[in-house]
């Protein structure tokens, strides 16, 4: 039927909550240029970080290459693990910084002696030393939100 009225059409936007918007809304809120450190910086939520920690060795010697091994076959069990041996060790902490990985573990001849590792923020770029022994629980702390204090401690 003809009704002789005037029709203006328009579209109702509806929004849309897809898993690519969210996503990109977390990845743009996470996208940070550091000029401090000349490089980009995805701060990303450890929780939605595909990688959790990142090895390293410090240098490329057998015993330093066995302990980085030994601990990698340890945590990559509960948490997703990257191992990187390649580059200086500032390139390694840029290439993971940009890709949002949360922590990185540096193992170097101190480790083999004491027992320990450097744990390094993503965030903050802090550093502390951790007992190999006592890693699993200080990085369910870091992840699950504690940071690491000025005097390089776990704070919550």
């Amino acid at each position: 039927t003809e009704s002789h009225t005037k029709i203006v059409p328009y579209v109702v936007a509806e929004p849309s909550q897809g898993i690519e918007r969210a996503f990109l809304a977390f990845l743009f809120d996470s996208y940070n240029d550091d000029e401090d450190r000349g490089n980009i910086v995805l701060k990303l939520d450890p929780k939605l970080s595909p990688i959790k920690i990142a090895i390293f060795p410090l240098v490329n010697k057998p015993g330093i290459i066995k302990k980085a091994k030994d601990i990698q076959d340890q945590l990559k069990k509960e948490y997703a693990v990257f191992y990187d041996k390649s580059g200086s060790i500032g390139r390694r902490y840029a290439r993971q910084d940009e890709i949002g990985t949360p922590i990185c573990l540096t193992i170097d001849f101190n480790s083999l002696k004491n027992k320990d590792v450097t744990l390094r923020d993503r965030d903050s770029t802090s550093q502390i030393r951790v007992k190999i022994d006592k890693l699993k629980d200080t990085i369910d702390k870091f992840l699950k939100g504690e940071k690491i204090g000025k005097l390089g401690k776990i704070i919550e």
